[in-house]
C-alpha cells in the first residue's frame, strides 16, 4: 500500500511535531509513506470564504502530487472533509475523482481502512478530554452526534482505548463548536473567543490534564483560550499519543 502523506498549511507552520507523529505512526504498520515535498494548501479557506474559482489552481496542484497513491492520508478531518466533498472547483476528471475518494482523515484511516486494533507502543497514563472537529464530526462521521438519536459511538476513542493507562474525562457538552471555524476566527473574532473560552472553561470542569483531537486547528484556537484564561491544561494531537509520546 502506497501512501502520500498531506500535511496541512497550519500543522506544518504551528504544529511540526503532529506531521512527524503522523507519519511514523503509518510507518510502524509497514506502510510506504511519501511526502511530496511541493505540496500547498488543499483550498479550504477560499472556499471557506466562498471564492470557490479562486480555489481551482490549488485543487488541480493537489491533484498532480496525490493522485498516484493507493490512499492519501492526513492529520485533519477539515482538510480532509474539503478534498473530499468540496473540490469542486476542477473538472471531475477520474483522477479528481480518485484523489477525492482516497483521502482519509488519520483517525479513520486508522479505523476503517487498517482496522488497528493494538497500539503496543503507546502508554499515556494521564485523563484526556476528547475534542472533535466540526467538520470531521458531522460531515466525516467519525463519532455519534448527540443531536441526532443514533447509538453512539467514536472512533478516536475507540483507538485511544487500546492505549494504556489512559483516562476519558466526559465533556459536559461534547459536540460544541469551539469557535474555530477557520475563517470565522478571523471574521467574527469576539464570539469566536467566547466560544472558545467556554470550551474550555468545560473542559477544566471535566478534570482534564490533556485535551486531544485529530484537528491541530481547533486545538491551536483552544490553546490560545487557555492560555489567556490562566487555564492548566496540556494539548496534545491524537497521532502523537497513539505513536507513543510521553509526557
Amino acid at each position: 500500500m502506497k501512501v502520500g502523506l498531506f500535511v496541512p498549511c497550519y500543522v506544518d507552520m504551528f504544529h511540526p511535531e503532529t506531521a512527524i507523529a503522523t507519519l511514523e505512526l503509518l510507518e510502524r504498520f509497514g506502510l510506504s509513506v511519501e511526502y511530496p515535498v511541493d505540496q500547498t494548501c488543499c483550498g479550504q479557506p477560499m472556499t471557506n470564504t466562498g471564492c470557490e474559482r479562486e480555489a481551482a489552481k490549488t485543487e488541480e496542484l493537489f491533484v498532480r502530487n496525490f493522485g498516484k497513491y493507493d490512499y492519501i492520508v492526513t492529520p485533519s478531518g477539515s482538510c480532509t472533509n474539503q478534498v473530499r466533498n468540496n473540490m469542486t472547483a476542477i473538472e471531475q476528471t477520474d483522477a479528481v475523482k480518485h484523489v477525492r475518494s482516497r483521502t482519509y482523515e488519520l483517525v479513520e484511516f486508522l479505523h476503517d481502512v487498517l482496522k488497528v486494533d493494538v497500539f503496543p507502543w503507546a502508554e499515556f497514563p494521564h485523563r484526556v478530554a476528547l475534542h472533535n472537529n466540526c467538520n470531521t464530526l458531522r460531515n466525516l462521521r467519525i463519532a455519534s452526534m448527540s443531536e441526532r438519536r443514533e447509538e453512539p459511538f467514536s472512533k478516536p476513542k475507540a483507538l485511544l482505548g487500546m492505549v494504556k493507562g489512559i483516562e476519558f474525562a466526559d465533556l459536559t457538552r461534547p459536540d460544541e463548536c469551539c469557535g474555530f471555524g477557520g475563517t470565522f476566527s478571523v471574521f467574527e473574532e469576539g464570539v469566536s473567543a467566547k466560544m472558545g473560552q467556554d470550551k474550555v472553561t468545560d473542559q477544566l470542569k471535566s478534570g482534564a490534564e490533556y485535551v486531544t483531537s485529530s484537528d491541530s486547528s481547533c486545538m491551536m484556537h483552544q490553546e490560545g483560550c487557555a492560555r489567556r484564561m490562566g487555564a492548566n491544561l496540556k494539548y496534545i494531537h491524537i497521532a502523537q499519543i497513539l505513536n507513543g509520546a510521553r509526557a
